[in-house]
């Protein structure tokens, strides 16, 4: 298994000091990783000329794209918003080929308003399965990150897996995101251990009446605080364990959401899964 860092896993320092791209390909390389994970929301240009200065740096650092994350939401009430969700994810499918990556990170999408998980699976199941047409012929794995409170639950990825029955169709096993929806990320994990393709490394824990930033709020209203992993609530020796006895040999992506300096933060991750995969 190969270590990598999520660009969103530095967000607030990209924010703080106004890194690009390069810029975070720069630090990444500076912290012992194999590869770093690269988000659609971060590019500053429509014609591809960023990419080539990514791929010239990635190649002189000898790091890897582990993944390219969509921000893509098909729970969409009209036919033209579903289209465009569709269009960025196989925009993003062009961009993975470019990167030299074969994961598309994808979300199915969230809740708004009174809209279930009944409402909006059949909108997911239809978009992704046109964009499993495009994956299969490019060899790339859309791999649906149990995200948001609308599709978080180990069954309802099983659920949309199922439906739409591709090769190429797969999971982002999000260790943290399942406390989100009240699912032990063991017991997650155990029902999607054969769908995993690409892995995010995160935990959280529970807020405490001394916390005074905002935390993530659960399905059921509790707030949750990203922490390092290894300070929270999620087992994650059980699931390296568990991916190790599964023969998976992919990517571990560091995803850090919490408060304090992120890379310290990540520094930190990295030595403790490190020291995991031992």
């Amino acid at each position: 298994m190969n270590i990598s860092v999520s660009m969103y896993s530095l967000a607030s320092t990209i924010k703080e000091e106004n890194w690009s791209i390069i810029d975070f390909i720069d630090y990444a390389s500076t912290i012992p990783v194999d590869g770093v994970e690269l988000l659609d929301m971060y590019w500053t240009d429509n014609n591809k000329v960023e990419a080539g200065q990514v791929i010239r740096t990635l190649d002189s650092l000898d790091l890897k794209v582990s993944a390219y994350d969509i921000s893509n939401n098909f729970v969409k009430e009209t036919s033209e918003e579903r289209d465009a969700e569709v269009k960025k994810v196989l925009d993003g499918i062009e961009m993975a080929k470019i990167l030299g990556t074969d994961i598309v990170r994808v979300f199915c999408g969230d809740l708004k308003g009174e809209l279930t998980f009944e409402d909006g699976a059949s909108w997911i199941i239809e978009g992704l399965k046109t964009c499993a047409e495009a994956a299969e012929k490019a060899h790339v794995y859309l791999a649906i990150e149990n995200h948001g409170l609308l599709a978080g639950r180990s069954e309802q990825v099983v659920e949309i897996l199922k439906e739409v029955n591709s090769p190429y169709v797969k999971s982002t096993f999000d260790t943290g995101n399942f406390l989100l929806v009240h699912e032990k990320p063991t017991e997650a994990f155990d029902q999607l251990k054969n769908e995993i393709v690409h892995v995010h490394f995160k935990d959280f824990r529970e807020k405490n009446v001394a916390d005074s930033f905002k935390g993530f709020r659960s399905t059921e209203g509790v707030e949750l605080i990203g922490v390092i992993p290894g300070d929270g609530e999620v087992d994650l020796a059980y699931i390296v364990d568990g991916l190790r006895e599964n023969n998976y040999d992919g990517w571990l992506s560091i995803e850090y959401e919490g408060f304090e300096d992120a890379k310290l933060a990540n520094e930190e991750a990295v030595s403790r899964l490190r020291n995991l995969l031992k």
